[in-house]
C-alpha cells in the first residue's frame, strides 16, 4: 500500500466560528504549548520493503543516514527505537529479531541476546573491507524481504546518534520491549538505567522525550528520571494484548495518571473511532500524539490539529513538513469560510462530520 500526501491548507473545515479559526490556523498547540509538533518516524521514516512506493524504501530507518536528513527538515523530533544489548550497549533497532541467510536457510537471533559486535556484523560496514550478513526483514504476516534500500546504512548507537546528529533536532526515544515476553522489576531497571546513562552522559540541551508500549517501563523511567516527559505509548485498542492496560484509550489515561506520566502517543485510528477521548486526556491534563500510516495523508494530519491533537509522526516527513509549513492564515480562513458556504453540515463538530472523515481516507490511500 502506498500513501499520498496532500497539501493540509486544501482540507477546510466548516464547524468552527471566525475566533475559532483564527486560533486554530495561527496558533497551533504542540510540545510545551509552543507549536504542532511533527516527529519524524525512525528518522525519515520506516522501511516497508513490502511495498511499492519507493519512498518507504528510499533511506535506511532508524540510521544516522537518515536522521541527518530528517534533521534537514523543519520538523521538531525524530522518532527511534532503542534496546539494550547483551553487553549492555543501547542500540537503535526497532524488531525484536533480526534475519540473515545462511547457506540459503534463514537465520534469526534475539537482538537482545546479540553482543553490540555481533550485532554490528549485519548489514552495511563501517570498514569497506569488511563484508556484512546479508540482511533481511519478516513482516507482521510472515514473508521474509531482503532489507535492500536505496540509500543503505551501518547499525548504530545511541550513544553515536547524540554525537553524529545534527542539532538542535530534538529525540523521542522509545524504550522497545518484546510485548511477548514477561518482564521482571529488576530487568527492565537494569535496561532503562543503561539507556539512562548514556542520555546523562551526551544528550547535553538536545530535547529529549521517552516513549514506550511497556505500561511498566513507562512508568518506571518516569521513577528513575523526572527531567525529561514520558509518554505512553497505545493502539488504542486496535489489537488486544493480555495486559489490558494496553487496550484502550482509557486505560491509557489511568496508565500515565497513575505514573506520573506527561502524555499519551496513539494510533492514529484509535483518535478517530474514540474522539471523544481526546477531551478526556485533555481534562487529565495530559498532552497526546499519534502515530500510524494515515499520518502521511496532509488531511488526516490538519484534521487533528483542529481536533485539538498536539503533533504527529509521520514516515513521508518531507511531504508532510511541507504540506503544514504553510502559515497563510486568512488563506484557510478563506477556505473554511467558502467550504461552510457550500455544506448543508451542522455547526457543531459532530460524529457525522468525523464520519466524513473515515469515509475520506480511504480515498486518499493508493492501493496496488
Amino acid at each position: 500500500m502506498a500513501v499520498k500526501a496532500v497539501h493540509v491548507s486544501d482540507v477546510p473545515h466548516p464547524n468552527l466560528d471566525h475566533q475559532q479559526q483564527q486560533l486554530a490556523l495561527s496558533s497551533p498547540r504542540g510540545f510545551a504549548n509552543t507549536k504542532f509538533v511533527v516527529m519524524g518516524h525512525r528518522g525519515s521514516g520506516m522501511n516497508m520493503l513490502q511495498s511499492p512506493d519507493p519512498r518507504m524504501k528510499s533511506l535506511k530507518e532508524n540510521s544516522l543516514l537518515s536522521f541527518n536528513a530528517a534533521a534537514k527538515l523543519p520538523l521538531d523530533f525524530i522518532e527511534f527505537d532503542v534496546q539494550v544489548t547483551k553487553d549492555d550497549c543501547p542500540v537503535i533497532f526497532h524488531d525484536n529479531f533480526i534475519f540473515t541467510q545462511q547457506q540459503g536457510v534463514l537465520v534469526e537471533k534475539r537482538v537482545t541476546d546479540l553482543t553490540l559486535q555481533e550485532l554490528l556484523s549485519y548489514g552495511p560496514q563501517k570498514d569497506e573491507s569488511n563484508v556484512g550478513k546479508p540482511l533481511f526483514r519478516k513482516t507482521k504476516d510472515g514473508r521474509v524481504f531482503e532489507w535492500k534500500v536505496e540509500q543503505d546504512d551501518c547499525f548504530c548507537t545511541l550513544e553515536e546518534a547524540f554525537n553524529k546528529v545534527e542539532s538542535p533536532v530534538g529525540f523521542n526515544i522509545e524504550l522497545k520491549f518484546d510485548d511477548q515476553l514477561v518482564y521482571t522489576k529488576q530487568q527492565l531497571t537494569h535496561s532503562l538505567d543503561v539507556i539512562l546513562k548514556v542520555v546523562h552522559e551526551h544528550a547535553g540541551d538536545r530535547r529529549i522525550m521517552f516513549s514506550s508500549f511497556q505500561p511498566d517501563a513507562a512508568q518506571l523511567m518516569r521513577k528513575l528520571q523526572q527531567k525529561y516527559h514520558v509518554f505512553f505509548l497505545t493502539n488504542g485498542g486496535s489489537e488486544i494484548y493480555t495486559d489490558t492496560r494496553r487496550n484502550s484509550l482509557e486505560e491509557a489515561i489511568h496508565v500515565c495518571l497513575e505514573g506520573g506520566l506527561q502524555g499519551i502517543v496513539s494510533e492514529v485510528k484509535a483518535i478517530f473511532r474514540n474522539p471523544g477521548a481526546i477531551a478526556r486526556i485533555k481534562e487529565a491534563k495530559l498532552s497526546l500524539f499519534t502515530y500510524g500510516q494515515l499520518n502521511n495523508v496532509g488531511e488526516v494530519v490538519y484534521m487533528q490539529h483542529l481536533m485539538g491533537v498536539e503533533g504527529v509522526i509521520v514516515d513521508l516527513v518531507d511531504e508532510i513538513t511541507r504540506a503544514i509549513s504553510d502559515n497563510d492564515s486568512d488563506k484557510k480562513v478563506d477556505q473554511l469560510r467558502k467550504f461552510q458556504r457550500n455544506t448543508t453540515l451542522p455547526p457543531q463538530f459532530s460524529k457525522e462530520e468525523l464520519s466524513f472523515l473515515l469515509n475520506l481516507m480511504p480515498q486518499l490511500m493508493v492501493n496496488h
